[in-house]
């Protein structure tokens, strides 16, 4: 992953980072209480997993993002 910062005046720059992070506070973080930085972390971690190689997207044809990159890779 590469960090990008948005550009002057180019506020929709950063909205697929933006709308991941809600997606993972919604169907993650806000189910649950974490005790301990680390536990955080890990969550995290599990969650991005969770997300890139067992999470079906409508905008990807119903595959994962994993999926799709292979696909992508395989043409």
């Amino acid at each position: 992953m590469i960090q990008s910062m948005s550009r002057v005046a180019h506020c929709t720059d950063n909205g697929p980072m933006e709308g991941f992070w809600g997606i993972l506070k919604r169907e993650m973080y806000y189910k649950k209480k974490f005790h301990s930085r680390e536990e955080l972390v890990s969550a995290i971690v599990e969650y991005i997993d969770y997300y890139r190689n067992d999470r079906p997207q409508r905008g990807l044809g119903i595959l994962t993002p994993m999926e799709y990159h292979d696909m992508l890779m395989a043409a």
